[in-house]
């Protein structure tokens, strides 16, 4: 299949068999130009092939086969198309359980409302439905498919959804009530404990992917929310001297109600996914196009990201007020704006775009900390000029702040073209 033209022009049906033994008997029957004669078929048709007549046309017939050969597919392609389109899509049209994952299929493979016309369909969910209603089938019609279940809210995910957050409010409780030795247990603990809870929450439930998107961009992402700005003023003075404490007033500070926050803003992200899902669904049964499908579905995409947004800048007053830190909203917003999009993707199958996008930032911000230190050396003191520069006039937030809204801006804008397809919300093969 080189491309679309090749892939969807009618032509021959060239797959390894037949449907059943009707579409065995309509794709082996010859008739009116396919070479032929009429007459040549039937010994008693209508006498034709016992008078001189019918036996000049006999004879013509014999000689004229092999070009009435090679006319075959023509007569057919004219005939029907839609049913060399249904041979070339085989497995597709046999495993769909309604019209609208054929559309998706359809749509993944480079069909468009445009490519629909060309079988005399307005659009591809018009063609879908024809294909869908003329596969073979045992037993009973399949039942109803215009409204197809959305998905469901369940409790096993909820609960989850709920557990990092609990447990890192908890963390940072335990972190303030002591002090050395027993801090740090309380720390490694509670790192571990989120750290599980967290690969469950991406592992059931709406945030559940595939594939791997990248867990070590994002865990450094999440690390350097909490140590990275103390790190950076340091860097910029000539430290550190000394490894953080844990508190927010330490040599080295560690802010941790941004990653509270973000811990929190689980069950927010959880929602969000589910309520993009359902009403992608939803307009998926209720569109007529794919233009149209996209239209409706572009409004939704960026009503839930502006939702969870809010849900996280609410979590970061609650926890910056409880915790007596500063909330952090340039830094955690941009993070969480870079995170969903990322996870959207990796939801619905383009795991590849989320990780590259991930990996950069990560990289940018651990660049940004490398040249402050290379900037120490003799001679290369320019290398910090740019991150100096930025920490100036926007303060250690500027790196991550920077790093993070640029990843976010171009996850976002990739959604919108991928997670706007009807083949991202149907479970058929997915581009990744």
């Amino acid at each position: 299949m080189s491309g679309l033209g090749e892939l969807d022009r009618p032509g021959t049906p060239n797959s390894p068999g037949a449907w059943d033994e009707r579409s065995h008997e309509c794709l082996g029957e010859e008739g009116p130009g396919t070479g032929t004669p009429v007459g040549a078929r039937s010994g008693t048709g209508h006498g034709d092939a016992a008078s001189p007549a019918g036996k000049q046309a006999s004879a013509a017939g014999k000689q004229a086969s092999p070009a009435g050969t090679r006319s075959a597919p023509a007569a057919r392609r004219v005939a029907d198309p839609v049913k060399a389109l249904m041979h070339r899509h085989r497995d597709l049209c046999e495993r769909a359980v309604d019209p609208l994952e054929i559309a998706a299929g359809l749509e993944a493979h480079g069909v468009t409302d445009r490519t629909a016309a060309r079988f005399r369909h307005r659009d591809v969910f018009s063609l879908a439905e024809e294909m869908f209603a003329r596969v073979p089938r045992d037993g009973e019609a399949a039942e109803d498919p215009a409204a197809p279940p959305a998905p469901r809210l369940r409790g096993t995910w909820i609960v989850l959804a709920l557990l990092p957050g609990t447990l890192c409010a908890a963390a940072a409780a335990g972190l303030r009530l002591t002090d050395g030795r027993a801090r740090l247990t309380v720390a490694v603990a509670a790192v571990l404990a989120v750290t599980l809870t967290l690969r469950a929450v991406l592992r059931r439930g709406p945030l559940s992917a595939g594939a791997d998107t990248g867990s070590a961009p994002v865990c450094w992402l999440l690390g350097y929310a909490l140590l990275g700005d103390g790190l950076l003023s340091n860097a910029l003075t000539g430290g550190p001297d000394n490894l953080p404490d844990g508190t927010a007033d330490g040599p080295w500070p560690v802010t941790v109600a941004p990653v509270v926050a973000l811990a929190l803003a689980c069950a927010p992200a959880a929602a969000s996914a589910h309520l993009f899902a359902a009403g992608a669904r939803r307009k998926l049964a209720a569109s007529r196009g794919l233009t149209d499908f996209s239209a409706s579905v572009r409004p939704l995409l960026f009503g839930v990201f502006t939702l969870f947004l809010g849900a996280l800048a609410v979590l970061l007053a609650l926890t910056g007020a409880a915790l007596g830190e500063p909330a952090a909203y340039p830094q955690a917003l941009t993070l969480g704006a870079l995170l969903l999009p990322a996870r959207l993707l990796a939801v619905h199958g383009f795991t590849h775009a989320a990780r590259l996008v991930l990996t950069a930032s990560a990289v940018a911000e651990g660049t940004a900390v490398a040249t402050l230190f290379a900037g120490r050396l003799p001679g290369l003191d320019l290398l910090a000029a740019p991150v100096e520069a930025l920490v100036a006039a926007w303060g250690p937030a500027g790196v991550p702040t920077t790093a993070c809204g640029i990843g976010a801006l171009v996850l976002l804008g990739h959604a919108t073209r991928r997670l706007t397809r009807a083949s991202a919300h149907a479970p058929t093969e997915r581009t990744r």
